[in-house]
């Protein structure tokens, strides 16, 4: 038989007010309250005012984390190369710029090594250019000029699809580091203006506009595109951020308002927010994960230097009942 006299747990502390820097899933009892409590994730779901960008632009990119990011191109109204950095509480201004100023591109990689490709000069480019956290190095082009495509992935291993050359492409290419391959798998519907989360093997593409603004969904698994579940809010000239099963799509324009509308992607379906951006944007830059995103730039109808923060979980003290 066995003796449960000897088992016991660990003893929960006894404070009489909260612990300065708890750690995740620490408890306690807070003898003033008389309130057991723990330090866990809380869903919050919700936008934040962050530092506003130096230039304001619309048809931005950008890379990073909501901490470390990096945003680059744009237009206001010519196409422009400068480059800004984001430390999570505001943006300064790199002291170079990209060598090919361009707006409608797309991007991949952190804040100190960046890749951005493609967009529209006065013509489509396929211009590509890799950022070290200081400086941008031209290396070889896209296969395929073409502005408003979707971007994933890292500096050396990036994926880029859809876009706008004289008509609306699936097309769909590959970054190795050194060079562009066009893969035989292109996306089941063309489109562009849309956006993207993800890697290069293992992606996600929403959203853009077909011959009007859509919500639709595709998964690439490193050799085909794959339908899946559609946004709840079809549009066009949104932004994305997060991976493949876990993603954040925001702002963009829905036949036609412009709109603030956020949702999350959990690998099968899309949820709707019920809270969007507090400025609602179109052609805006967005960065980070489905937990903390970024959003930046845009234009309602002209262009903006606001900046959003998004939390979807965070740690926070929360009080513990037994009821």
């Amino acid at each position: 038989m066995v003796a449960y006299t000897g088992i016991q747990g660990q003893n929960i502390l006894i404070v009489s007010s909260d612990p300065a820097n708890p750690t995740e899933g620490q408890i306690w009892y807070n003898s003033t309250s008389n309130l057991l409590k723990g330090y866990a994730n809380v869903v919050t779901n919700a936008w934040a005012s962050g530092g506003a960008l130096n230039t304001a632009r619309g048809g931005i990119m950008g890379e990073g984390t909501q901490t470390a990011t990096v945003a680059f191109g744009g237009d206001n109204p010519a196409p422009t190369g400068a480059t800004e950095l984001y430390n999570g509480t505001a943006w300064t201004n790199n002291p170079t710029s990209m060598n090919t100023g361009r707006g409608e591109g797309a991007g991949a990689g952190t804040q100190t090594a960046a890749l951005g490709f493609a967009g529209y000069t006065t013509v489509n480019t396929a211009a590509t250019e890799s950022f070290n956290g200081s400086t941008w190095t031209s290396v070889n082009s896209m296969n395929t000029a073409r502005r408003g495509l979707g971007g994933v992935g890292l500096q050396t291993a990036a994926l880029a699809f859809g876009g706008f050359t004289t008509a609306r492409v699936a097309s769909t290419e590959s970054w190795n580091g050194t060079s562009w391959t066009t893969l035989p798998a292109s996306m089941n519907n063309a489109r562009d203006a849309l956006a993207g989360a993800g890697t290069q093997t293992a992606g996600l593409a929403f959203g853009g506009f077909t011959t009007a603004a859509t919500g639709i969904t595709e998964s690439w698994n490193g050799s085909a595109w794959t339908s899946v579940n559609s946004m709840n809010t079809a549009r066009y000239a949104l932004a994305g951020a997060g991976t493949q099963t876990e993603g954040l799509a925001f702002g963009g324009t829905s036949n036609p308002p412009i709109t603030g509308a956020t949702e999350t992607w959990n690998g099968t379906s899309w949820t709707s927010n019920p809270t969007g951006l507090a400025t609602a944007r179109r052609d805006i830059g967005g960065a980070g994960t489905q937990t903390l995103g970024l959003a930046f730039g845009g234009g309602n109808p002209g262009a903006l230097t606001a900046t959003e923060e998004w939390t979807g979980t965070a740690l926070a003290t929360r009080t513990i009942t037994t009821s």
